[in-house]
């Protein structure tokens, strides 16, 4: 039986730190375009996985590279890496160590690969991650203004007006990407049926969820965090809870409940059968957030439009 190479790789911004399991040897690279292709030319005929934390954008060079090189690579939750290293008594933690560490979870867990975006997948995440970018930069502006002096009002008022203009133009770009390719149109079509999804959110899910459609309801919600993990020992029953999961398609798909709640939609019937059992608003809305979320994923499978029953 051959069993499989994992290579650990703990990334920062500067370089990359990689434990190569089957050699047991850790070198350190730049973390730059010239440097990752030099080492990747060295595995050539070497079938190996690369083990990643998901660092945000200081992973972005190597995914590309794994991805363009048809190279298979897991990102993990760096929560998970630490408590995998919690459990086998670990507690120093170095790049070095990191990367040794990465490397024997892949051995010893497995993790699932990546689905690699393609490029039209890529620009449109790359669009919306601006967007995000400026909208929080806006909101901070409209706080900031309530405590600044007289003086620095038109200068405020000013940036506000620019952070208007910059995010139209960016959601117009959106419109137009997608439009522009007829798979992602009608995927965008299909979600914008559902009741709460609006540009946005439609938006947000085909950028940061590439598996929609394609995975079992179960493991989507998990992707997202939004399926409720027990806390039960013994006799005892704990309250579930949910945790971990894409933050910014979780939090697209709250607002989204939101709306769908206040349009009456379909979806209230959700809501007034958890409310008659005394259940929190913010229980109701998650759960919700989680139809709506198999419900989008029904519909890219079967490749239909939401319809009112």
């Amino acid at each position: 039986m051959v069993h499989p190479v994992f290579i650990g790789c703990d990334v920062s911004k500067a370089h990359l730190d990689l434990f190569d399991a089957q050699t047991q040897k850790h070198i350190r690279i730049d973390n730059t375009p010239v440097s990752i292709a030099g080492w990747l030319a060295t595995l050539e005929g070497r079938d190996v996985t690369v083990v990643l934390e998901a660092t945000g954008r200081y992973d972005r060079l190597l995914c590309v590279a794994l991805e363009e090189a048809q190279r298979p690579y897991c990102r993990v939750n760096p929560a998970r890496a630490r408590d995998f290293a919690k459990a086998l008594g670990l507690l120093a933690k170095t790049d070095a160590i990191d990367a040794r560490l990465l490397a024997h979870m892949g051995q010893t867990l497995s993790p699932p690969v990546n689905v690699p975006p393609d490029p039209l997948h890529r620009h449109l995440a790359d669009l919306h991650g601006r967007r995000d970018q400026l909208v929080a930069m806006r909101q901070q502006e409209r706080v900031r203004i309530h405590n600044a002096d007289q003086s620095q009002h038109a200068s405020i008022e000013s940036h506000i007006a620019w952070l208007d203009d910059e995010i139209a133009r960016i959601e117009k770009a959106c419109h137009e990407h997608v439009r522009a390719d007829q798979d992602m149109s009608e995927r965008n079509k299909r979600l914008r049926s559902i009741p709460g999804i609006g540009p946005v959110t439609a938006f947000t899910l085909l950028a940061h969820m590439p598996e929609l459609g394609g995975r079992s309801p179960k493991a989507m919600a998990a992707l997202a965090g939004l399926a409720p993990f027990n806390a039960d020992s013994g006799t005892l029953r704990g309250q579930r809870h949910i945790r971990g999961g894409r933050k910014r398609v979780r939090d697209a798909l709250y607002m989204a409940a939101l709306v769908a709640y206040r349009m009456k939609s379909p979806f209230a019937r959700t809501a007034q059968t958890m409310m008659a059992k005394g259940k929190p608003l913010k229980v109701i809305f998650i759960a919700i957030a989680r139809k709506i979320l198999v419900t989008a994923n029904a519909l890219l499978r079967d490749k239909t439009m939401f319809q009112t029953t």
